[in-house]
């Protein structure tokens, strides 16, 4: 009977779910369940006469509740956490009372921990629901606007994100500009002192953001709807080619064989967006790469269907890396996933660039899929439909040859960031054009004022004058034709319709594209020349009509007949010898004798009524006489203000005779 007591009562203990433990007066575990065990994570004749503290997190509070036991006989639900061998940690509410022998002894400890790792979790899960429902109701009247007000908070998060990305995009984007296009003169020149500075701040500034940012700003863009895609003609075999050669280093530091796989009969040119397409193919070869250390790398393009218009692309990336578990195949493509707990560290990363890929194949229409084994690699596909197209692609505008009229482009740069100055001082130099930089548009506006230039890049964020109020000082009071580009580092949010209403002719996104830019300064600039000398022929024709006004000369002298003689036989004094000397100082290229003649006739111009156009030639005449950094078109120049105050003395000559009959 006593050993059926005994069974009985150990089938109790085992059927508990919660840990049983005796302990002893020295605090060593006597008995215990199997559910001690399984908290534990060891065996039944490991744990016996261990230390019984030493499984809990901390072990000072629980000799603390455990002494307290034979202080006051007993203790009731005070909260500890045991430890798994494993890591693994578990809440309990400890239970304790003593137990004695027949005599009354005290023998040690019984204690019951009760699991409560569910219940706190779901405890604290319901107080911080509480929490966040009392402060979502704060200002709720009734339970029943609690759903609309979450709402209403909801969309105002997500309008307060796009708005913060939208601002802070071009912030971002700024120095993206500035490394990228540093790696483009780097690759066009062999390494030295300064290309090494240069290398260095690629390095330190664009390996730890251009990922990261990029990934963050157009997951934000795809989420809001907001990320646009263009039907532009590109080369596909090109432009892949173009991409793939970004990666050409990193390759070759593993050790690893790229191998690409084009199928020739895909059109030579499709509609489509190339830019997006890079970013699709970037981010499966960059994560192909990170997870490959020894094989291949293998991109193919393969044609599955064609038809009058369209075409079917089927895209692949495969590698022969550490591959990817089959549970996580499913989540792959979710934000913030990556194939295995450890690849964000071990390789670092956001786990951001599949979900992007994800979302801008199907945005587009596509479908993609990933086949992967562990420790054999992986190879991740994708389709997209393309329009079929006879255009030819913008972006082999061929870098057109400076013809004997454009000799030379002299460009104002409006840009406020001095790293993004530095580069596009460097582009420009390349192109052989002279650059002035001002750090904002005001500055821009006061050395329009001063200088002749052909064209002017405008950087739309800055300081003091932004890009758009500049630009329309520059059209509306300085009254310049000049050819302005805008520069925007976020082009698929940039207001094109803004840009033309200010006076802009045209923009350029960042990272500046150096052959687009090149096509479209010596564009601007050839149309705007062509259209000053058919403006200068025009004004030739025009000025045979009469060029003089003597309002403001009657004005000046208040109408006296004998001042204004005197004042008209002055100019027609002064004004040949000072024609004479400009035509001949231009010849001979005596700068300081043109200066001089040029700056004594301007006065003169208002004066007698000359239209203030003609003051406006003198003064390029004479900024180039000062600095000759500006020739074209000066020749021309001359020659028109030679026949406007020719013409000019001739009407003078006429108005003298006419005062002087009404004198006498």
């Amino acid at each position: 009977m006593e050993q059926y007591a005994s069974q009985y009562a150990r089938s109790l203990i085992e059927a508990s779910l919660d840990p049983l433990l005796t302990i002893s007066g020295e605090g060593k575990i006597m008995d215990m369940n199997r559910a001690t065990a399984h908290i534990i994570g060891l065996t039944y004749n490991e744990i016996a006469d261990s230390d019984f503290f030493e499984y809990f997190t901390e072990p000072h509070k629980a000799r603390e509740v455990y002494q307290e036991v034979f202080e006051k006989g007993s203790v009731a639900d005070y909260p500890l956490t045991l430890r798994h061998i494993s890591g693994k940690l578990t809440d309990v509410l400890f239970n304790g009372s003593l137990f004695r022998d027949d005599k009354g002894e005290v023998l040690g400890v019984v204690i019951v921990a009760r699991d409560v790792t569910d219940q706190k979790r779901k405890a604290k899960e319901l107080t911080d629901s509480k929490e966040f429902a009392e402060k979502a109701n704060e200002e709720a009247q009734l339970a029943k606007h609690n759903a609309q007000l979450a709402t209403r908070k909801a969309e105002e998060a997500v309008r307060a994100k796009q708005q913060f990305l939208s601002n802070m995009s071009h912030e971002i984007r700024t120095p993206m500009n500035a490394i990228i296009g540093f790696t483009k003169v780097l690759l066009k020149t062999e390494l030295n002192s300064k290309q090494k500075e240069y290398l260095t701040a690629i390095k330190m500034s664009g390996d730890a953001l251009i990922v990261l940012i990029n990934d963050i700003l157009d997951l934000a863009k795809v989420d809001a709807g907001k990320m646009t895609f263009e039907q532009i003609p590109f080369r596909p075999e090109l432009s892949l080619s173009a991409m793939l050669h970004l990666f050409k280093q990193k390759i070759q530091e593993k050790n690893l064989k790229l191998v690409v796989d084009y199928d020739k009969h895909i059109p030579n040119v499709l509609l489509g967006d190339p830019v997006r397409l890079h970013q699709i193919i970037l981010n499966l070869v960059s994560n192909a790469i990170k997870f490959t250390n020894s094989g291949f790398i293998k991109v193919s393009v393969t044609l599955i269907n064609e038809d009058n218009d369209n075409v079917t692309l089927r895209f692949s990336v495969s590698d022969t890396g550490i591959g990817i578990e089959k549970p996580k195949l499913e989540k792959i493509f979710e934000n913030f996933q990556q194939g295995s707990s450890d690849s964000s560290r071990l390789y670092g990363g956001t786990g951001l660039g599949l979900a992007i890929v994800k979302k801008l194949v199907v945005s587009q229409g596509g479908a993609i899929q990933v086949e992967s084994e562990i420790n054999k690699g992986s190879t991740f596909s994708f389709t997209l439909d393309f329009l079929k197209t006879d255009k030819l692609p913008d972006a082999e505008i061929e870098m057109i040859e400076l013809n004997g009229e454009i000799k030379k482009i002299r460009v104002l740069v409006a840009e406020d960031v001095p790293l993004n100055q530095l580069l596009m001082k460097t582009i420009l130099d390349e192109f052989g054009f002279e650059c002035d930089i001002a750090e904002n548009g005001k500055i821009a506006v006061e050395k329009l004022k001063v200088n002749l230039y052909d064209v002017v890049l405008m950087d739309l964020q800055m300081p003091e004058m932004n890009g758009f109020e500049a630009t329309e000082y520059i059209r509306n009071q300085l009254m310049l034709k000049l050819p302005v580009i805008a520069l925007t580092a976020d082009v698929t949010t940039v207001d094109l319709a803004k840009c033309t209403a200010a006076g802009m002719n045209d923009y350029i996104a960042k990272p500046v594209d150096e052959r687009l830019l090149y096509s479209k300064l010596v564009t601007l600039v050839k149309q705007t020349r062509t259209s000053r000398e058919e403006d200068t022929a025009s004004d030739l024709s025009e000025i045979k009509g009469k060029c003089t006004d003597l309002v403001s000369l009657m004005q000046r002298t208040k109408s006296n007949p004998a001042l204004m003689m005197e004042m008209i036989s002055l100019y027609l004094e002064q004004t040949p010898p000072l024609v004479d000397t400009m035509k001949q100082s231009m010849k001979n290229q005596d700068w300081s004798t043109l200066y001089s003649a040029v700056h004594k006739m301007i006065p003169s111009f208002s004066i007698m009524g000359i239209n203030h156009d003609f003051e406006v030639m003198a003064r390029k005449v004479q900024e180039y006489a000062s600095t000759q950094q500006q020739s074209t078109g000066i020749s021309e120049l001359v020659l028109q203000l030679e026949n406007v105050c020719t013409q000019a003395c001739k009407e003078l000559e006429t108005e003298y005779k006419v005062l002087k009959n009404i004198k006498v």
